[in-house]
């Protein structure tokens, strides 16, 4: 998975953090490519979490709160909680095993290179 979405970082002239997590959210692998940004290595490592601990896409938060203010206002200061897009769940039949979470690009970009790791853990 690593290896996957660092060629499509590289693809897409991204230089990113990758974080992969098991289904407790601990870390079990990490990769900084050369040039990411410091401080995307925590979001990364967040989007992750984040990811695994509700077994959802991090980019769907928003979308669920921003018409709840107190959601809104409210749950992004929950520690670790990442509410923008990068993060997602690694299912394999049906189970959440995992989550992994880019960051370092746009959030589009890290959503891109996110999934093409997401489709190795499919084709496994």
């Amino acid at each position: 998975m690593l290896e996957a979405a660092v060629r499509k970082a590289e693809e897409l002239g991204a230089r990113v953090n990758i974080a992969i997590v098991d289904a407790s959210a601990q870390l079990k692998a990490f990769y900084r490519m050369d040039g990411a940004p410091l401080l995307s290595i925590g979001i990364a490592q967040r989007k992750a979490y984040s990811a695994a601990a509700f077994g959802m896409e991090t980019g769907k938060w928003y979308d669920m709160i921003k018409d709840n203010p107190r959601l809104l206002h409210g749950l992004p200061h929950t520690p670790d909680l990442t509410i923008f897009g990068g993060g997602f769940p690694i299912v394999i039949d049906g189970e959440m095993i995992g989550a992994i979470g880019v960051s370092g690009g746009t959030e589009e970009q890290d959503e891109i290179i996110a999934r093409a790791a997401l489709a190795v853990a499919a084709d496994a």
